[in-house]
């Protein structure tokens, strides 16, 4: 079993002299997409395991693998690999362990990976939430547990075809001393047959493979670096596009990077550096983007390679998470720097706690009494699909779908929240309208007494506003000051809103004593108010010029909320065009009446409404979407989603339906794949192998389109001389039964007319577009620089 990659930690350098010189010869270069979008350029890719079996699941290698330690005895507390517990109300096949029940009484239960259903459990989480590629993980085959991940290729195929996702290999070489030989024979005898999958993902035409591992100085990777370079130049020589994981101090050759190793990141098509366990805070990764990631940009915008950063939820287990605030300020750094799309690592990394996938939400669904994390571990309640919504509303915001904006628009808890009991503030987000120095907001709800916050000074008002993550019966209010300061008075009004704008008044204005002879607390009885914002808002202070608060603590009238409103239901598409959605459902019904309805995206709403209907519009073209509708009442809570509905945009008028999409071909010599007849390089061409006509190439249009028109390109250079081709065009909706559209004939590419073939035909439904060449007067070989497709 392959020893984890993702222990190894590097000291954070970010901030210094090293990193800052660096990078000062390469600022004043403007970044730019080395590649047009495809299937990792400007989508969100997330790194996906797959690793997980149980006795019983009919896996090769047997036992509870990656599960346990000792893979031959179940989980247990003394025979445990994760730090994480599953949400596992939506896997249909659970496997009992030896851990504890859980703290609501139920069997503590796990899922296999193996079973087909929890791999499409998780590809239709991909789908719902905007999560576009899957690369699988692909540790040494060559040992005892090749065949289970063998079958697992198969399993994420099939799944990912099912929910019209992408995925790709990606090879983890830790350990695999003999990877340089091994990893060519996987490819060519194994792996690359998947390739034929309409799901398997491409870029610039080209299938995607990753490999990660390199140049890493750990022992388990004792690489130098001339078999590294090798295997990548015999990847691109395969016509793979080779995206290298590499290490975060890459560019520096130091830290977690052997020296000298310069020459094989920069062989890569697109880097992606490791960043899991080398920040911990919010401030770390800011030092981060300053002093490493601005310079790896500029470095990879200077040479032509894309930049696909890391983005993490953060170790649960760690407590580094901030309830999604630092997940959403490391997507928001590396969507703000111009990356040209981001790897999210992990979807299903339970090992490790950085997962995004559905996760226990409180210590009722996890194991009772063993210091397992749950998702509400700092005091905020979060729905267990929190980190996949906020991984949907990063992914709009990568495509230019949602304003760039630092300020997280994911809450974390949407549908009925827990019951209101305790202090309702405590871990909350949190507001003001200014802040002294180091005296933040957030010191008011965290479970330090002595922190507090502090506004600036000069004239008031000020104000401090938290966030209780949904509406309650408010009815108590317990406000404190550190207990060794001296008395003071401050006036305080208290307000509150159910949507964050339109306050009311909950207590007015009034004398709040602090006295150290009492704690310097405060506790007011509230006339019980329906809200989820509290404000208060502070006119004076005899002790200070300023607004001070140390603790807030808000407390419920009961123990349950106001009711949310029943799920929409009967979500259904009706009508499209190249950027825009128009959708209908059946109404929800509220006990206190329904006020709107708001159309998500994954988690993210991008459409809200009073009525029934909604059209979502600046849609990108060609592009899947999914969608579900929520309802709203009076009281701000929302109700569960709807069912989803994919849809696929229209194709933007007369546009290339063939650009970027996958291919294939009947052969190819060197380096000339069918992958560069849709890469959008005039220079790059498919050549099929030589003196052996009929041969083809083809391009899969991802849905059944209308087609008219076909346009047929070699290179413009002057050196390709004037040749005849003889082709056919041909096209089908399945990829197997195939109609002829135009009949074979003599093409000629000439270069004084840019060294093109227009081809027009009878509209028809097709999917598969084929050329078809049984002769070429240049070269004994179908040759095609272009394959274009249109509508008309």
């Amino acid at each position: 079993m392959a020893v984890s990659r993702r222990r190894f930690v590097t000291s954070v350098l970010a901030g210094s002299a090293l990193a800052a010189a660096s990078t000062t010869d390469l600022l004043a270069r403007p970044a730019h997409a080395a590649s047009p979008p495809g299937d990792v350029v400007g989508k969100v890719t997330v790194g996906y395991q797959g690793w997980f079996s149980c006795p019983g699941d009919s896996a090769p290698i047997g036992g509870w693998w990656h599960w346990s330690r000792d893979r031959f005895q179940p989980p247990s507390p003394a025979n445990t690999t994760i730090v994480s517990w599953p949400d596992m109300r939506e896997y249909t096949r659970s496997y009992p362990t030896a851990y504890p029940s859980l703290g609501n009484g139920a069997p503590a239960t796990l899922f296999s990976s193996y079973d087909q259903q929890t791999v499409d459990t998780h590809f239709r989480w991909m789908q719902e939430y905007g999560c576009d590629t899957a690369a699988l993980q692909r540790f040494n085959p060559t040992g005892d547990e090749g065949p289970t991940r063998d079958a697992m290729t198969q399993k994420v195929r099939s799944a990912a075809e099912r929910y019209g996702r992408k995925f790709y290999i990606m090879y983890d070489v830790t350990d695999w001393l003999s990877f340089q030989t091994d990893i060519k024979t996987d490819w060519t005898t194994k792996m690359s047959a998947h390739t034929a999958s309409g799901a398997y993902a491409r870029q610039n035409g080209k299938p995607v493979v990753c490999i990660w591992g390199f140049g890493f100085s750990e022992p388990s990777r004792p690489f130098t670096p001339g078999p590294c370079l090798e295997v990548i130049n015999w990847f691109k020589a395969q016509g793979c596009y080779v995206i290298g994981g590499v290490p975060t101090w890459w560019r520096q050759g130091i830290e977690d990077s052997r020296p000298g190793f310069l020459d094989v990141y920069h062989s890569f098509h697109a880097i992606s550096p490791w960043m899991v366990y080398r920040a911990r805070t919010v401030e770390e990764l800011d030092s981060y983007y300053t002093n490493v990631n601005v310079g790896d940009m500029a470095d990879c915008a200077a040479r032509g390679i894309d930049y696909l950063p890391c983005v993490m939820p953060g170790d649960l287990a760690g407590g580094h998470r901030k309830h999604g605030d630092f997940y959403w300020r490391h997507i928001y750094n590396m969507v703000r720097l111009g990356s040209q799309g981001l790897y999210v690592s992990m979807f299903d990394e339970f090992n490790e706690g950085n997962q995004i996938a559905k996760t226990s939400e409180t210590q009722a669904t996890t194991p009772a009494g063993e210091n397992i994390r749950a998702l509400d571990e700092d005091g905020v309640a979060c729905s267990s699909d929190y980190y996949l919504r906020i991984t949907a509303d990063g992914g709009r915001m990568l495509k230019g779908q949602l304003a760039l904006t630092a300020v997280r628009p994911t809450p974390p808890m949407v549908g009925t929240p827990p019951p209101a009991t305790g202090n309702l503030a405590a871990g909350r987000s949190t507001s003001a309208s200014s802040q002294n120095g180091p005296f933040p907001a957030s010191n008011a709800v965290d479970s330090d007494a002595g922190s507090y916050w502090e506004s600036g000074g000069g004239s008031f008002p000020h104000w401090w506003q938290v966030d209780l993550g949904a509406s309650y019966p408010v009815n108590k209010l317990v406000v404190r000051l550190p207990a060794g300061w001296g008395a003071r008075t401050q006036t305080i009004t208290v307000l509150g809103s159910v949507d964050g704008s339109s306050f009311s008044t909950i207590a007015g204005a009034s004398a709040f004593a602090f006295d150290p002879a009492t704690g310097n607390t405060v506790t007011r009885t509230l006339t019980t108010t329906t809200a989820r914002h509290i404000r208060l808002s502070i006119a004076g202070n005899t002790g200070w010029a300023a607004g001070q608060l140390s603790q807030v603590e808000v407390y419920a009238s009961s123990g349950t909320t106001d009711n949310p409103p029943t799920a929409p239901s009967g979500l259904t598409v009706t009508g499209k065009t190249a950027s825009s959605v128009s959708l209908a459902w059946t109404a929800s019904t509220d006990d206190k009446g329904v006020t709107g309805y708001q159309v998500r995206q994954g988690g993210t709403v991008v459409s809200t409404v009073t009525g029934t209907t909604a059209t979502v519009s600046g849609l990108a073209a060609s592009t899947s979407y999914t969608f579900t509708v929520t309802a709203r009442d009076a009281a701000g809570n929302t109700s569960a989603a709807s069912n989803a509905v994919t849809v696929t945009t229209d194709a933007p008028a007369n546009a290339d339906l063939a650009r970027g999409r996958s291919t294939s071909e009947s052969s190819h010599v060197q380096s000339y794949g069918s992958g560069n007849v849709v890469d959008g390089d005039a220079n790059s061409y498919w050549e099929s192998a030589n003196n052996a006509f009929p041969q083809w190439v083809q391009v899969d249009l991802g849905a059944t389109r209308t087609v008219g028109r076909v346009v047929l390109k070699l290179p413009p250079s002057s050196a390709w001389a004037t040749r005849t081709q003889t082709l056919a065009v041909t096209g089908s909706t399945d990829g197997s039964s195939f109609g002829t559209l135009v009949g074979a004939a003599a093409r000629t590419f000439d270069p004084s007319t840019g060294n093109q073939v227009s081809l027009t035909f009878s509209a028809a439904q097709a999917r598969y577009m084929r050329i078809t060449v049984t002769g070429n007067t240049g070269w004994p070989a179908g040759q095609l620089a272009a394959l274009e497709v249109y509508a008309s």
